[in-house]
């Protein structure tokens, strides 16, 4: 038996060293020019693997990722603690019980989204040759698995486009992020219920009951008393006034490794269970913005990058692509995703001028994609070629989101934003100092501005603001509510010198408060209003200007200077 030795671990740190510096090197590149930086991370290890480094320089490739089993074990475990993680950190971004408020059209798209992209995919799956499918006797497993990859859409990538285009805290945002978070759960689901089967050795109507209620069973304690658990758990952790963010931390972590050794246990992969945890985690409403942030930029900074790029480390690329496959790979995902959510949207009462947008919030494949294939690439279900394929796929369809996004936003009819300012309606000095009393003091101004029951409209606004926080980064907020007895969107803007917690991600105290009333019918007049005010206010020296003004009117005054500018540049 061969045991670890100092040399292993030498090797291995230079290994970690390079793989993760040159990952979030070029992964911050890309990032900067509006690309993920999932791209990065699957090239450097592209081309430090055999596709590149091994088949030109393959002595070089041998001293820097030796050929032996202890040297690939450790990398492995790495790799392994990095897919855990990221599926507990992407269970974490999801707000399943803000979905589920909003079912009757999220849950309409998802279920859309599912259904639709599989349709699509199956019978042409069936039809790829067996050289490309892991085992040619369970050909329809395999084309169930490939339809089901299709139904995918990269919720993190999406996430990070909304926030680049600044809708992701409109209703808009928010009934995409909903029907991709809803759509995610059932993608879940179907994949692991399919790789269940796969793995079974002898499929029967006891077996497939038993792994059906199972991963059924599971989820829907896990969603139920499960969040209550956790949420009670986190609660009393605050209450202790233990260390924080770490206890938290270590809550979570432990939950995740709980869930994904009991799923294994009852026979449903392990990531799932750590998916799982992590939507229970990211239900906890004492669970802050800020805590939420530290984890995600730990998983992201260290172990994802490091998963990511070893993929690249463990397959040939160059031998293993086929144009005709990535090239059908892609196109079946993007036109299935893209004609779900469309078909979903028509079932729905949104305005027509939205459907151009969220469907195309589902067109790209992410990082989740590669981590289930991955799965059934090891599991033996899909081939090499197909993997790359998927990977090809994915990529593509990612880096096409952000043109595409741009593109449909450009299209929208454009609104005048001046106008939607009145001096009335600026508050120069906030008399609260919490954050719900002061939306109490900004819907008073706001229900007179438009001849409404403050109370009326503080239920609604309150409402909105419990489904998801609209504190943004900076000292910004942006409460808002869609009404159905105004004719014209109207703003009130609350200043707060000391600032005011919101539960915004980088833990600022709010100081510029946006109250933005909208009619239900104009999702455009939202949209507009909430990106210019973050253009406009992305700038320090215009929050600068705000903070140091006397009075309403000049308050007034630099927000015609400011939003002037700031739609020039929309």
């Amino acid at each position: 038996m061969t045991s670890l030795n100092e040399h292993n671990i030498i090797i291995f740190l230079i290994e970690i060293f390079i793989l993760l510096g040159l990952s979030k090197f070029f992964g911050e590149m890309l990032r900067r020019k509006g690309q993920p930086a999932i791209v990065a991370e699957i090239l450097v290890g592209v081309i430090l693997g055999p596709s590149i480094l091994g088949r030109y320089f393959p002595e070089l490739h041998g001293i820097l990722f030796p050929d032996n089993d202890i040297q690939k074990s450790m990398l492995e475990t790495v790799a392994w603690i990095g897919i855990l993680f990221f599926l507990l950190d992407t269970g974490l971004e999801l707000d399943f019980s803000s979905a589920w408020r909003q079912r009757s059209d999220a849950l309409i798209i998802a279920i859309t989204g599912l259904i639709v992209p599989m349709c699509i995919a199956f019978v042409p799956c069936l039809y790829i040759p067996d050289e490309y499918i892991g085992d040619p006797n369970k050909k329809i497993m395999f084309a169930l698995f490939v339809s089901a990859v299709m139904t995918v859409s990269a919720l993190p990538v999406t996430a990070r486009v909304m926030r680049n285009f600044n809708l992701y805290k409109t209703d808009l945002g928010f009934l995409i992020m909903s029907a991709l978070t809803v759509n995610d759960i059932l993608g879940w689901v179907a994949f692991t219920l399919i790789l269940g089967f796969f793995t079974t050795s002898h499929v029967n109507f006891g077996n497939a009951a038993v792994i059906i209620l199972a991963t059924t069973g599971f989820t829907v304690i896990c969603l139920s008393y499960g969040r209550l658990f956790t949420e009670k758990i986190i609660s009393n952790i605050q209450k202790a006034k233990l260390p924080e963010p770490s206890s938290s931390l270590t809550f979570i972590v432990l939950l995740g490794l709980a869930c994904g050794a009991l799923t294994s246990l009852i026979g449903i992969n392990a990531l799932f269970g750590f998916f799982i945890a992590g939507i229970m985690a990211g239900e906890a409403r004492s669970l802050s913005e800020k805590t939420r942030q530290v984890i995600s930029q730990m998983v992201f900074s260290i172990f994802v990058p490091l998963f990511f790029a070893t993929i690249g480390l463990n397959i040939d690329v160059l031998k293993n692509f086929n144009w005709m496959l990535a090239a059908f790979v892609f196109v079946i995902g993007v036109l299935g995703r893209f004609a779900g959510a469309w078909l979903g949207v028509l079932f729905t009462r949104q305005p027509r001028s939205n459907i151009l947008l969220i469907s195309l919030s589902h067109v790209a494949g992410g990082e989740m994609q590669i981590v289930v294939s991955m799965i059934a690439f090891n599991a033996k279900l899909i081939s090499e070629t197909v993997f790359v394929s998927i990977i090809f796929g994915t990529i593509a369809s990612s880096i096409a989101l952000g043109p595409l996004i741009a593109w449909a936003l450009k299209i929208r009819k454009q609104v005048s934003f001046l106008e939607f300012f009145s001096r009335e309606n600026i508050i120069p000095s906030l008399l609260m100092t919490d954050k719900d009393s002061a939306l109490v003091e900004l819907c008073a101004n706001g229900a007179a501005a438009i001849q409404m029951n403050e109370k009326d409209l503080y239920a609604i606004v309150k409402k909105r603001e419990d489904d998801m926080s609209t504190g943004l980064e900076e000292g910004i907020a942006i409460p808002h509510a869609r009404l159905t007895n105004i004719m014209k969107p109207t703003i009130v803007f609350g200043r707060s010198k000391d600032g005011i917690e919101w539960n915004s991600p980088d833990g600022k105290p709010a100081n510029h408060i946006f109250l933005i009333l909208t009619p239900l019918t104009n999702e455009d007049s939202q949209v507009q209003i909430l990106r210019n005010i973050v253009c406009g206010f992305r700038n320090e020296e215009n929050r600068k200007k705000v903070l140091g003004a006397d009075d309403n009117r000049e308050i007034l005054d630099i927000f015609k200077e400011i939003f002037k500018d700031a739609q020039l540049k929309n």
